[in-house]
């Protein structure tokens, strides 16, 4: 870890909410551990960092598709949603979060999550954790809480700065749905957010991949490396159709099953079988992770 991150990090007698007793408690204690463990993700400064670039990519594509509808150049293609752009700027959230998904956002959460087992016992904190009376499963549900709170605050960070992008850049006014049907400019942002949450639900799957790969080393970086490696290896197989029989059970492959909820009327089924399948995997891996973790000898 860098001398930045080793700052970022708050040692355990440094938090006061964590030391005191909360068995009679468990709610409030629960609530003033998952606190103490928001400021610790979001006080770093490599967080910080990552949320600064995301933030920053929304504006930097807005520029460009602005730059490329003035001046259109070469054939079609390219993401869902872009042909719509020159008609509406709220468009410009979609197209963002599609491309954010290919590898930002996974990114942004593999660090997170990478770092939430593996950091802590990499800088000697994780016994003092839990010498305390915080309980192993309380510590996990807590981490594996911030490390879902960081990835929708990640999806809607960047939504907010591309809807304020399209609004300055491009002409925004009722949304033309898929199936040619308008709504009015409220309804169509209210369905980009709820895109933004169900990209927020699928960075939380990664996230629990994450946090499991994590219970499994002391070192941070192997973590992130191997959340990336399994989000790669997953998109690249899910673009072979010679094995499109195991496409459904890939983390990735309903990441971008939300086109239904732009037609009229909605169609929810891609989104169902999105979030059936995501649950399935916050499942399997955080209990895979409460087992190693509650098992594992850390404290001696």
């Amino acid at each position: 870890m860098s001398t930045a991150e080793r700052e970022g990090s708050v040692p355990v007698m440094d938090r006061p909410d964590l030391t005191a007793s909360g068995g009679n408690h468990p709610v409030p204690a629960w609530w003033r551990l998952f606190i103490a463990e928001l400021r610790l993700v979001y006080g770093r400064v490599r967080n910080l960092a990552m949320l600064a670039v995301l933030g920053f990519v929304p504006i930097a594509f807005g520029i460009l598709f602005r730059i490329t509808i003035n001046n259109p150049s070469g054939g079609g293609g390219g993401p869902a949603f872009l042909n719509e752009l020159a008609g509406n700027g709220v468009f410009l959230a979609l197209v963002v979060l599609n491309l954010m998904l290919l590898l930002f956002l996974p990114l942004s959460v593999a660090v997170v999550s990478g770092d939430a087992i593996a950091g802590e016992a990499s800088l000697g904190t994780l016994r003092g954790l839990l010498i305390v009376p915080a309980g192993r499963t309380r510590l996990l549900s807590v981490k594996y809480a911030a490390i879902v709170v960081f990835a929708l605050s990640a999806c809607l960070l960047i939504t907010v700065v591309s809807l304020i992008m399209g609004v300055i850049l491009l002409h925004v006014g009722p949304v033309t749905l898929l199936s040619g049907t308008s709504v009015s400019l409220g309804n169509g942002i209210l369905r980009v957010l709820l895109v933004a949450l169900y990209a927020g639900v699928a960075m939380a799957a990664v996230g629990a991949i994450g946090l499991a790969i994590s219970t499994l080393t002391q070192h941070p970086l192997a973590a992130m490396a191997a959340i990336l490696v399994v989000v790669i290896v997953s998109e690249i197989i899910d673009q072979v159709p010679q094995v499109s029989g195991i496409h459904p059970a890939l983390p990735s492959h309903f990441w971008l099953s939300w086109d239904g909820l732009f037609r009229s009327p909605v169609d929810w089924s891609g989104m169902q079988h999105g979030l059936a399948s995501f649950a399935i995997y916050i499942v399997i891996f955080c209990a895979n992770a409460w087992a190693r973790f509650t098992s594992a000898d850390i404290t001696t």
